[in-house]
C-alpha cells in the first residue's frame, strides 16, 4: 500500500510540473505568426487621460506590460520588477521611463479599478484599457497572445493566460527590447540602461 501511495504522489507531482511548465511556456510566447512584431502606435484611454505612444518625448521610453488586475501572481510581480528597475536607474533617468499596464481583461478592468491597482506601484504608473477589438489589434501588433480560462460557473469566473514579457518601446512604436518574465529586476534594468545610453549617445552625436 505504501509503495502504491508513493507512486501515486509521484504521478501527481509530475502532472503538476507538466501543467506549470505548460503555463510558463505559454506566458513566454508571442504570436507565432509574427517572429518580429511590428509594434506601432498605441492610443487608448488610460488612468491619466489618453495614452498616446507617439506623444512621448524623444528621450522617453515606455515599458509595456500586458496583464490584468485580477491576476494572482505574475502581474503584480512584473509591475514590482518595473518599479525596482526604475529605482535602480536613478531619479533623472527614471523620469524618462513611462511604465504602462495594458489590460487583457477589459470586461472587468475599468479605468477606476486600474487606477487603484497601478497606484500601489507608483504615481507614474499608467493603466490602459480599450475595447476587446482594440486589445486584439494592439496584442497582434506586439506579438502578445492571451486567452480566458474558465474557473467557475459564472461568466466572470475566469483567469487570463497571457504573454508575460515586458516591452521596451520608443515613441515611434519600435520594440527596442523584449524582456522575458523574471521575478528579479536585473534583466529589465540592463535593457533600460542600454537603451537610455544609446539615446544619450545619439543626442551627443547630434
Amino acid at each position: 500500500m505504501r509503495k502504491g501511495h508513493y507512486i501515486a504522489l509521484g504521478l501527481v507531482a509530475v502532472l503538476l510540473l507538466a501543467v506549470s511548465l505548460g503555463l510558463w511556456q505559454f506566458q513566454q510566447r508571442t504570436d507565432p505568426g509574427a517572429e518580429e512584431p511590428p509594434g506601432g502606435e498605441i492610443a487608448l484611454p488610460s488612468t491619466q487621460g489618453e495614452f498616446v505612444l507617439s506623444a512621448l518625448d524623444e528621450d522617453q521610453l515606455a515599458v509595456l506590460y500586458f496583464g490584468y488586475t485580477y491576476c494572482p501572481d505574475i502581474c503584480p510581480l512584473s509591475l514590482s520588477v518595473m518599479r525596482q528597475a526604475m529605482s535602480r536607474l536613478g531619479p533623472e533617468r527614471a523620469e524618462r521611463i513611462v511604465p504602462v499596464l495594458i489590460s487583457v481583461d477589459p470586461a472587468r478592468d475599468s479605468l477606476a479599478r486600474l487606477e487603484q491597482y497601478v497606484g500601489f506601484f507608483g504615481d507614474d504608473f499608467l493603466g490602459v484599457r480599450g475595447s476587446e477589438e482594440q486589445l486584439n489589434d494592439v496584442a497582434k501588433r506586439y506579438g502578445v497572445v492571451w486567452r480566458k480560462v474558465s474557473s467557475g460557473p459564472a461568466d466572470d469566473d475566469y483567469t487570463v493566460d497571457h504573454t508575460s514579457s515586458l516591452f521596451v518601446v520608443d515613441r515611434e512604436g519600435e520594440i527596442r527590447q523584449r524582456v522575458l518574465y523574471s521575478p528579479t529586476p536585473q534583466a529589465l534594468t540592463a535593457a533600460l540602461e542600454m537603451e537610455l545610453a544609446e539615446q544619450e549617445g545619439a543626442g551627443n552625436d547630434g
